[in-house]
């Protein structure tokens, strides 16, 4: 369980100008963003390769430098990003006191799923929910929080009341109704059998059929000997 790491990120003060400005800001490699949190807000622009570098650890606290000035800290308050790129078009920053706790999401990691007992006899492990919210002081706000699954086994559920939190983060949220991470029975061999039952109704429906019809030939056959004769004497 990473702790947060502070990383320096230098922005400049821009003027909000409308999307049209915003869109060349991006073609040209910068990201336009808003500063909140003690103080007035401020709009800024980063360089678009600086923010994904500083925001590559979730959960970082960001030493954020405003024109040069003196950096405080500050922590990602949300990122909007293209819908087919993916790249980040626009980011919520807010200024932080260290000594003060805040709320965040963290990434949940699940380790030992391939040595767990379900899932080398063929089941499905699933990763439901990929995140937790906690609250902790900015520096102690852990990247991911980790949890060993390789004692599932088919059939389990793993909630977020089984996580364990690092000493001072607290979890948030209805932990015994959040689920995490589900082991559930093979599909494939589920979906085998299922078309392997309905074949085999429907081959016992063919044949019966086949045997009726090949009862009422047998029966025509025996019939028309007799019937030919018949018409052989008048």
């Amino acid at each position: 369980m990473a702790r947060s790491t502070m990383t320096r990120l230098d922005v400049s003060s821009r003027t909000p100008d409308g999307s049209r400005a915003a869109r060349r800001m991006r073609h040209k490699g910068v990201v336009p963003g808003i500063l909140y949190g003690h103080g007035d807000a401020v709009s800024f622009a980063v360089d678009a390769r600086a923010l994904r570098n500083a925001l590559a650890a979730a959960g970082a606290v960001l030493e954020v430098s405003l024109d040069g000035g003196s950096p405080s800290p500050a922590v990602l308050k949300e990122a909007q990003r293209h819908p087919v790129r993916g790249d980040t078009i626009h980011v919520d920053l807010i200024r932080v006191r260290l000594d003060e706790a805040i709320q965040a999401s963290v990434a949940i990691e699940l380790t030992g799923g391939d040595e767990a007992p379900g899932v080398r006899e063929g089941g499905v492990l699933e990763h439901v929910s990929h995140t937790v919210t906690v609250e902790a002081l900015p520096t102690s706000i852990p990247e991911s929080i980790a949890h060993d699954v390789s004692t599932m086994v088919i059939g389990d559920t793993l909630l977020a009341s089984a996580l364990v939190a690092p000493d001072g983060v607290t979890l948030l949220g209805e932990l015994d109704e959040i689920v995490i991470a589900t082991l559930s029975p093979p599909r494939l061999r589920l979906e085998d059998e299922e078309i392997e039952q309905e074949t085999e109704l429907v081959g016992e429906g063919e044949g019966g059929e086949g045997e009726g019809e090949a009862a009422a030939e047998g029966s025509a056959a025996e019939a028309s000997p007799a019937e030919s004769g018949s018409d052989d004497s008048e």
